[in-house]
C-alpha cells in the first residue's frame, strides 16, 4: 500500500469515526448516563450520581429523583442494559397520585429534550379532578400511562433547516426534493427509538408511578425465537 493512500485512508477514518461513535451514543439516556452498556456498569454510573444500593437487594438502587424517592432498577436484554425503571417508593392516594401524574406530564411537555406523536396530546393523558382512578383502573381496566420520545442529537437542526425551506412560500422541485429528505430524516432517525414513558400502578387502593427509559435498540426482538 503506497504512502499516498495510506495517507487519503487515514484521512477517511478520521472524518467516519467520530460520527460513528456519536451515533453508538445517540441512544436514550437517563440522568445524561446512555442507556445501554453492561449492567455492572450502569450501576456502578448511577452510584457515581449518588444513587445507593438497596439495602433488600443488591442490584437496586435508591435514592431521589425530580423531587420523589424512588427505586431504580437496570433492566438488560442479552448482557446489555435495555431498560432503567424509576419506581416510586412510597404510594400515594388517589388526589396525590393524579396531581404527581399530571405534573408530570406538564413537565415533560415544557422540556424541549422531549417530543411526542401527534396524536398523542396532552389532554388524552391529564387526569381530570372528578375521575374515579380506582374505578377505571379495577372495572375499566383503564391504562394510566403517557408516552414522550427524547429527540435524536440531530432533530432541532433539522427542524430548523425544514422551517426554514418552508419560509421560503413557493418551492423549487429542488426544494421539495430537499424537504422530503428532511422529513425523511426525521422520521427515519432514531427519535422513535428513545421512548421514555411513566404510568401509574395501584396496590391495594394506593397508588404509584413507575417511569420507563428504554433503548429499543437492545430490547428484544425476537432474535432468540
Amino acid at each position: 500500500m503506497d504512502k499516498f493512500f495510506k495517507k487519503q485512508l487515514w484521512s477517511f477514518m478520521l472524518l467516519i469515526l467520530p460520527a460513528a461513535l456519536f451515533a453508538q451514543k445517540d441512544v436514550t439516556q437517563f440522568l445524561g448516563i446512555p442507556v445501554d452498556g453492561s449492567k455492572p456498569d450502569m450501576i456502578q454510573k448511577l452510584r457515581d450520581k449518588g444513587y445507593t444500593i438497596s439495602p433488600y437487594k443488591k442490584d437496586v438502587l435508591v435514592g431521589e429523583f425530580n423531587g420523589t424517592d424512588v427505586n431504580i432498577y437496570v433492566v438488560t436484554n442479552n448482557n446489555k442494559v435495555c431498560r432503567i425503571v424509576v419506581a416510586d417508593a412510597n404510594t400515594k392516594g388517589e388526589t396525590d397520585i393524579r396531581i404527581r401524574f399530571n405534573k408530570l406530564i406538564q413537565q415533560f411537555k415544557n422540556n424541549k429534550k422531549y417530543l411526542s406523536m401527534p396524536d398523542s396530546t396532552i389532554s388524552k393523558y391529564t387526569i381530570k379532578d372528578d375521575e374515579d382512578i380506582s374505578y377505571e383502573l379495577s372495572v375499566k381496566n383503564k391504562r394510566y400511562e403517557a408516552l414522550f420520545y427524547q429527540k435524536a442529537a440531530d432533530y432541532d437542526s433539522l427542524e430548523i433547516e425544514m422551517s426554514n425551506l418552508l419560509k421560503k412560500g413557493t418551492l423549487s422541485d429542488a426544494d421539495k426534493e430537499h424537504l422530503s429528505a428532511i422529513m425523511k430524516k426525521i422520521f427515519d432517525s432514531n427519535n422513535f427509538n428513545k421512548a421514555v414513558w411513566f404510568m401509574i400502578s395501584e396496590l391495594y387502593g394506593k397508588y404509584s408511578i413507575s417511569m420507563y427509559y428504554d433503548n429499543e435498540y437492545n430490547r428484544a426482538n425476537g432474535e432468540g425465537l
